[in-house]
């Protein structure tokens, strides 16, 4: 990891958070508490940065400099905030296409993704603040450089995103295997949402909950599953597919 990507020290950490500037995220050693820390966590969560409880080990293999126990990563682009985005899409006569990541940790499988979704002109795409992906220079790299021309929404979880969407006339489709609804089946206009899960375990229940259709991509393999992100780039075409033919 390079220096100039990272901030440490207790002071230089929270002025950064109260300056805005973007972190990926924030390591903090296991047991450390004080007044300042406290702030930082507060800001940290205003902001929807992930703060990392981690041993001292961890932390003195990032840098050999005097990082007082909190290390934070600044981001490789500049987040966008959903609650601006979908109105400005909107507000330039666009029908907002949207890519939700649910729990997806693989950063292969982002920039794939990410690649996709620029080339099929998905307007944006969301991941949540915790137990995801983040945009590093890896998943910029794998992405062939989409994740510099996409924009990308971090957002307390895909559920409160997903309230967000269904608030301004945005559909939900999420993509499982729990369910026998064909994804060429069924009507996928825009507006329009997109979920993907993790790759092991799909969207969460409480995502297949609140979505307004589930849609399976048959397989007759033996496998029993596809990668996400080729399941994703057959899901982002169909959308293109049916728009095209309406």
């Amino acid at each position: 990891m390079k220096d100039n990507k990272l901030i440490y020290g207790v002071h230089p950490v929270l002025e950064a958070l109260e300056a805005g500037k973007q972190l990926d995220k924030i390591f903090i050693k296991r047991g450390l508490k004080t007044e300042d820390t406290d702030s930082i966590y507060a800001l940290a969560k205003e902001q929807m940065v992930p703060v990392l409880n981690v041993p001292q080990e961890k932390l003195d293999r990032i840098t050999k400099k005097n990082h007082q126990g909190i290390i934070a990563f600044l981001c490789d682009i500049e987040y966008t905030q959903l609650d601006q985005l979908i109105p400005m899409l909107y507000e330039n006569g666009k029908s907002p296409f949207l890519m939700l990541l649910d729990g997806l940790t693989d950063v292969r499988n982002f920039g794939a993704i990410a690649r996709t979704a620029e080339c099929a002109g998905v307007d944006a795409i969301i991941i949540p603040e915790r137990n995801s992906v983040s945009v590093t220079g890896d998943a910029i790299k794998t992405s062939a450089g989409a994740l510099h021309r996409i924009p990308v929404c971090r957002v307390s979880s895909i559920p409160a995103a997903i309230r967000m969407l269904h608030d301004n006339g945005i559909q939900v489709v999420a993509a499982s295997e729990k369910t026998e609804n064909i994804f060429t089946e069924e009507n996928l206009s825009l507006p329009l949402g997109i979920v993907m899960g993790a790759e092991d375990t799909g969207p969460s229940q409480e995502t297949l909950r609140l979505a307004d259709k589930i849609v399976t991509i048959p397989q007759t393999g033996s496998i029993g599953s596809l990668n996400v992100s080729v399941a994703a780039g057959i899901l982002v075409y169909e959308v293109i597919r049916q728009q095209n033919i309406h």
